[in-house]
């Protein structure tokens, strides 16, 4: 009985992989050879060449019988490094268009803006990284708890939890290390973060 699946060729399941394994064997090394001489660097060739056999098996019926095989093959090997081709001039178009927006903005780090903030600099950065991570979402990026849970992938109770606690123990390592939270911590009324200078647009 003819295979009828929407993904696989209509031999039998039998017929197909041992046509598709016996293509595989024959044709494997030269298109791999192929793909490394057109593409940067072997880790592209090897995720190309997975991909020209997914096609090969997707497509098994479409191959052409005997001599036609090998040839065929390669016409989908030379679609999937145009394909990736692409795929890099995109990648790389966008790349130049972001750093050219980038380098047009100024980031500016609280305690740069405001010498006071070193102090509380110091002592935020000898907070554990997931403190660190919870307060710069909620004071840098001025998420709220509901916001921190789906950043974090937790419950937005959880997200509170553990915001009211990293923020208990920055208060106390404040206090500790003797430093004037209230004359080093400026306006509360836009977040604790990166700015950009006026003018520059992100």
């Amino acid at each position: 009985m003819p295979y009828d699946g929407p993904d696989g060729p209509s031999e039998t399941p039998a017929g197909a992989e041992a046509r598709f394994e016996s293509l595989y064997t024959e044709c494997y090394a030269d298109v791999l050879g192929y793909l490394l001489r057109r593409v940067d660097d072997p880790e592209s060739a090897a995720d190309l060449v997975a991909e020209v056999f997914v096609t090969v098996w997707n497509r098994l019926d479409a191959v052409p019988a005997r001599g036609g095989a090998r040839p065929w093959i390669f016409g989908v090997a030379r679609k999937v490094v145009g394909n990736h081709r692409r795929g890099e001039r995109r990648r790389s178009a966008l790349a130049d268009r972001l750093r050219s927006e980038l380098s047009r903005v100024q980031v500016i780090r609280p305690e740069a803006a405001d010498p006071g903030l070193g102090e509380v600099g110091a002592v935020f950065r000898s907070l554990s990284e997931a403190d660190r991570e919870i307060l710069s979402l909620s004071g840098w990026e001025g998420l709220d708890p509901g916001e921190i849970a789906i950043a974090l992938g937790c419950t937005r109770g959880t997200a509170r939890v553990r915001l009211h606690r990293a923020r208990g123990r920055f208060a106390r390592a404040l206090r500790n290390a003797g430093v004037d939270v209230a004359g080093a911590v400026p306006d509360r009324s836009r977040p604790l973060g990166s700015s950009v200078t006026e003018g520059a647009k992100p």
